[in-house]
């Protein structure tokens, strides 16, 4: 195989590594999330939580990609743990997002990491993906491609954090205070999702 053909499949395998992997990490929803937890806050303050995001982002997925199965091997965490865990703080922002408790800015700090980074954008979903294809890269050159997929995907969101002010000049205020309920909602449905899926496969387990 020559050089060029090479570089042309690794290019395509690259592109749809890096689709695939951005639409794992649900943008619209997460944008959805973002708009709702920043509707109070400066150019700056969203400027910041955009960046420290988009960072806890790339630290988190990166380390799973890379030693996923060991991390979770060592501190005998399952997937479905994850879910439970995730699940439940997840509920208590979705509760505070429908009752319309306005975060201070020290909550915007944490919600950098939780939900934004995980687990509305890296979930349970993204992070099995993310373990499956670390594991599968049967090459270096394979594990430095779809690295490198994973992480423009991620700093792809992450210009959409940057960008969200833009969208929100379009969006009236009215709508996006029904949108912040909205997603408060869809929040709470989907930690629910988290809690009584990763439950049901842990009762389901069996004992060893």
């Amino acid at each position: 195989m020559s050089l060029s053909t090479l570089l042309a499949s690794s290019g395509a395998d690259f592109i749809s590594d890096w689709i695939t992997f951005f639409f794992l990490l649900t943008p619209f929803f997460c944008i959805s999330a973002f708009l709702t937890f920043s509707v109070q806050k400066s150019k700056a303050e969203r400027k910041h939580l955009a960046i420290k995001s988009t960072i806890a982002m790339l630290l988190i997925a990166t380390g799973l990609f890379l030693f996923g199965d060991l991390i979770f091997r060592v501190f005998g965490i399952t997937v479905d743990s994850f879910r439970v865990g995730a699940g439940i703080l997840l509920f208590l922002v979705a509760l505070d997002s429908v009752r319309g408790r306005q975060l201070a800015t020290t909550d915007a700090e944490d919600l950098s990491v939780v939900p934004l980074a995980v687990p509305i954008a890296v979930g349970p979903g993204t992070i099995g993906a993310i373990l499956v294809m670390g594991s599968e890269s049967t090459s270096l050159d394979q594990m430095c491609f779809r690295l490198a997929a994973l992480c423009c995907a991620i700093l792809s969101l992450g210009g959409l954090y940057l960008g969200a002010h833009v969208l929100e000049k379009y969006i009236p205020k009215d709508l996006l205070a029904v949108l912040s309920k909205l997603t408060g909602l869809f929040l709470a449905a989907f930690a629910a999702e988290l809690i009584f899926t990763g439950a049901r496969h842990l009762l389901m387990a069996p004992v060893i």
